[in-house]
């Protein structure tokens, strides 16, 4: 399996470069019959699920669930995992989607699972908020294979509204 963790907050601009350069990346993978996982979300997820399907790899969505049932995700999340339900398989993980501790203890787990992650990171450190730096030395940590990948030109933003 190959991962994308990230920065949550790329501007619309550099998530169109990303998915430009993941696609670039994840063709090599699609020929040998691997495939992509990702959990349900707006921003890099949808990128990397955009790229995933132009390169012809296999798509493996997560999505959060309580007792083996479905949760609801934030409105913005719940339009961008709309596309991304386009996946060849679907992977119902328990987690609470509106809590960022269980958000990141999920993502440990399905990073544990992974022989390579793409880490769209600009190399700062983990925050309150950010958990990228956090993501790539655990990937790190458990034997996968991390690439870093920063476009020239990549910047931090909101997605649907550039930085001034």
């Amino acid at each position: 399996m190959i991962a994308v963790v990230g920065h949550p907050d790329l501007s619309t601009s550099t998530l169109v470069l990303v998915e430009d350069e993941l696609r670039a990346r994840l063709a090599e993978f699609a020929r040998v019959g691997r495939a992509g996982l990702v959990r349900a979300g707006k921003g890099l997820p949808t990128a990397f699920g955009r790229a995933a399907r132009k390169a012809g790899l296999a798509l493996v969505t997560v999505l959060p669930s309580r007792n083996g049932v479905p949760t609801q995700l934030a409105e913005l999340d719940r339009r961008a995992a709309g596309e991304l339900l386009l996946s060849e398989r679907v992977r119902l993980v328990e987690y609470d989607p509106g809590d960022r501790g269980s958000c990141v203890t999920a993502d440990e787990s399905l990073l544990r699972h992974c022989a390579r992650v793409l880490a769209v990171w600009d190399g700062s450190p983990s925050n309150g908020r950010d958990v990228t730096a956090h993501l790539v030395a655990y990937a790190r940590s458990h034997g996968a294979d991390v690439e870093v990948i920063w476009p020239r030109g990549a910047r931090h933003g909101t997605a649907g509204r550039e930085p001034s």
